[in-house]
């Protein structure tokens, strides 16, 4: 909000009033300040053709910026706003309630036109005993509110991944001993006896003959047969794991000026 110091050398630089989106909506006209607290209330600023109209802008958001006074609203609105005819240097309620309505600004309907001073203690609408006024708007009571934002941490489920079953077919080799048996001829002799004599003199006296004998072996032999040998799924368990989450959080200060004791819990 501006202050009475700078008023004086706002009405005297001949800068101009500048909304929030850059645009100038017209030159100073005149400042008019609060009929209790003398504080600066409203600016006057030219517009229409060749500056032949003035219109009020509020001075509770607007600051100083060089020669030029800053407003929070577009040149369309400034222009737009209800016009105040002779005004005299002096708004009356019902002409400064209209204003703020135009401007979505609460306006508080008291015996003056914003503040009313009675002793030490200033009331402002419904608010009475409230101790000073605001400086940047309407007084709504004695305190400032602190904020600050808090972090709460928690878990959501995701997707991390997926898992299939999947069969191969590889090849190896395997090596086995198998026992096998081979017949193999001998060759015996034995003395002729009363007991084969008859055997050995059964046949010519003297001749060409053969004898055969079949030997047999056993020979290795190999059969694949397909055997179920276990059984293979896929389940999940869950276990619990620590992450650490870094944040930035915004917390409002509130630091005092002036002659002060500080009577806040640390």
């Amino acid at each position: 909000m501006i202050s009475t110091e700078e008023v004086q050398a706002l009405t005297s630089s001949g800068g101009n009033v500048i909304g929030d989106d850059g645009s100038k909506s017209g030159s100073i006209g005149q400042v008019y300040l609060d009929d209790q607290t003398s504080q600066p209330e409203w600016v006057t600023t030219k517009t229409g053709m060749f500056g032949g109209a003035e219109s009020f802008v509020p001075l509770a958001s607007a600051n100083v910026s060089g020669n030029d006074v800053r407003v929070p609203f577009t040149k369309d609105k400034v222009k737009g706003a209800p016009r105040v005819e002779d005004s005299e240097g002096h708004l009356s309620q019902d002409e400064e309630a209209e204003l703020y309505r135009y401007y979505g600004m609460d306006y508080f309907d008291t015996a003056s036109d914003l503040f009313q001073t009675t002793g030490d203690t200033e009331r402002t609408g419904n608010t009475e005993g409230t101790v000073g006024h605001d400086t940047s708007g309407p007084t709504t009571d004695d305190a400032m509110t602190r904020s600050e934002e808090q972090l709460r941490v928690g878990t959501t489920s995701q997707e991390a991944g997926r898992v299939r079953l999947r069969k191969y077919v590889t090849t190896e080799q395997e090596t086995h001993t198998v026992p096998v048996r081979k017949e193999r001829a001998v060759l015996e002799t034995e003395p002729i006896t009363d007991g084969n004599v008859g055997d050995a003199t059964s046949g010519p006296a003297i001749s060409e003959e053969e004898h055969e004998v079949i030997l047999r072996e056993e020979r290795p032999v190999v059969e694949k047969t397909v055997e179920p040998v276990e059984r293979v799924r896929v389940g999940k368990e869950t276990v619990t794991d620590e992450e650490t989450v870094t944040e930035e959080v915004r917390k409002e200060q509130i630091e005092a000026d002036g002659n002060i004791d500080d009577n806040r819990r640390s």
